[in-house]
């Protein structure tokens, strides 16, 4: 049985230890279509892996590892022998490129291009490049200038030496915007990445082809400017539709491979459910993990994508989020579909605008399109079980942070026995909760206990004749004792029925009589009712 290897993305490592490997290699066939293409999938799906698998079939600094294509599809196309290890080949990854500062991430692409020149000492020993450039280049010495030509000047000193044009390989090209963009220096690195992108993809003569992977497709206008002889492959492109992520063939015999395919109805619901052209797909991270897990006794799935890196601008949307935007999650989350106009295109600080969030959440893996109505109207869902788990906790988060804010005034209110502030608080919580919470008892028991933190409380305790919900307990005999009994209603009309029956039995039962016994003598009675997303307290004092 062959290792399951989670994260490995070296294409030659993969074969030569001979870790699990589902043939991805027929994607080269759609990769050299086009003079220039991107193709943009979400996080860990396989992106970085046919980058590589693609510089050893290309590189003619690769002759040598041919036989790792021996056994895979690509190896039945014949014609397709004519581009194997025949060009110089430029491999970039700027997966990393993710410093808080501009100059940071200068200097890193530094360090990047110096260690990529290092791959090719012939050109600086037959005088193919500006010895003084290359220097500088090597040293980390270069201007910015001289850096946003540093692939044009490397293609063409490559293509002076080897009498062959180069091919270009630019992985994860939009992770430097999105760093940019979170830290607030968007606009220095558009200009940097628009130079730098430009020259070596439209005025490049010693450019055979360049292809590209990101996660976004990012607008002509912002870093592609003039780029006439781009083909982008999104999500939605037929062609390259099995080219990342798992079809569910591929994870059947997985499974068989494996000796757990009873586990297939549940790898469905938790890992399927992407739509790339056609085709369902399934996230290969997720299912990879999933089964080594298996082997390994771990037999629960769990949130594996979720862990995989930041999900900052997530985060941003969702705590910013309208109430109207809050309300269709709720419909999302418990499993119902929404219609939104998409824009394929996007610059970053477009995304600033909430109207954008599903046109984000759709090309990054956290929503799924059923169906297109019209050329901008899709109708979405949320993909599976793990996506529907993390927005769960995003949510989650959310609604404790804004108990956590209002919590100081909630109980100011309930300490001096201003009831009016009190409701007016609760629901206002209430209100930006969400629908897959269940609205039950427990639920609301817990709410309050939420709120009342840091307080002396007691719950569910014997007194008088019988148990009350929630006490509070001051630290001096003369302030009040609060006592809070919470009840559910049927609907909102008999909310304030509810509640006045709520504070009756409070006084039916005597629950204050212990506390008499204790020594207090001030009491504030509530009783609280809730119908799903609205309260009404009731209260009296003695």
């Amino acid at each position: 049985m062959k290792k399951i290897s989670l994260g490995t993305e070296d294409f030659k490592e993969m074969i030569d230890h001979q870790y699990y490997y589902i043939d991805k290699s027929e994607w080269i066939l759609t990769a050299l279509y086009d003079k220039v293409s991107l193709f943009t999938r979400p996080r860990r799906f396989g992106k970085t892996l046919n980058m590589s698998m693609l510089y050893y079939f290309l590189s003619n600094k690769e002759k040598q590892n041919a036989y790792l294509f021996q056994n895979l599809k690509i190896n039945q196309h014949e014609e397709m022998k004519r581009y194997q290890n025949q060009y110089p080949v430029i491999s970039l990854s700027l997966k990393d490129m993710k410093y808080d500062q501009f100059s940071m991430q200068i200097e890193y692409y530094s360090i990047l291009f110096s260690r990529i020149l290092r791959q090719f000492p012939e050109i600086y020993r037959h005088d193919v490049f500006n010895q003084s450039q290359f220097n500088r280049y090597l040293n980390h010495q270069s201007s910015l200038v001289e850096l946003s030509e540093s692939l044009l000047n490397l293609c063409i000193a490559l293509q002076e030496y080897y009498h062959q044009k180069v091919i270009l390989l630019i992985d994860e090209y939009d992770v430097p915007l999105q760093t940019a963009y979170t830290y607030g220096y968007y606009d220095q690195m558009v200009q940097f990445l628009s130079h730098l992108f430009g020259s070596a993809l439209k005025t490049n003569p010693a450019l055979e082809k360049g292809i590209m992977t990101g996660c976004l497709r990012i607008a002509k206008e912002s870093i592609f400017t003039g780029l006439n002889n781009f083909r982008v492959y999104s999500i939605f492109d037929e062609s390259s539709a099995t080219d990342f992520g798992f079809t569910k063939d591929e994870v059947h015999a997985l499974l068989c491979d494996y000796g757990i395919e009873d586990q297939m109805n549940t790898i469905k619901e938790w890992y399927d459910g992407y739509r790339f052209g056609k085709e369902d797909i399934y996230n290969p991270w997720s299912v990879l993990n999933y089964v080594d897990d298996q082997t390994r006794g771990n037999d629960q799935p769990h949130l594996y994508w979720a862990n995989t890196s930041g999900n900052d601008i997530i985060r941003k949307y969702l705590q910013n989020a309208t109430s109207q935007i809050r309300e269709e999650f709720n419909q999302l989350i418990l499993g119902k579909t929404i219609k939104k106009d998409i824009l394929e295109e996007l610059t970053y600080p477009e995304m600033d605008d909430l109207r954008h969030i599903y046109s984000f959440l759709l090309f990054t893996g956290y929503l799924k399109c059923i169906q297109i109505e019209s050329p901008h109207g899709y109708v979405l869902q949320i993909p599976n079980h793990e996506i529907k788990t993390i927005y769960q906790q995003f949510f989650i988060e959310w609604f404790s942070n804004q108990v956590m804010t209002y919590r100081p005034s909630f109980q100011k209110a309930l300490l001096e026995g201003d009831v009016l502030e009190a409701r007016k608080i609760l629901n206002l919580l209430l209100a930006r909760s969400i629908s897959y919470f269940d609205y039950n008892e427990n639920f609301y028991h817990g709410f309050c206990l939420g709120l009342l933190q840091d307080l002396h409380v007691k719950s569910n305790r014997e007194s008088g004749m019988g148990r009350y919900d929630i006490a509070i307990i001051p630290h001096d005999f003369d302030d009040y004792v609060i006592l809070i009994e919470c009840k559910i209603s049927n609907s909102l009309k008999k909310l304030k029925t509810m509640s006045q029956e709520g504070l009756h039995q409070i006084e039916r039962t005597q629950y204050i009589e212990d506390f008499k016994l204790d020594g207090f003598s001030h009491f504030y009675l509530y009783g609280i009712a809730f119908y799903q997303k609205s309260c009404y307290i009731s209260m009296t004092s003695i």
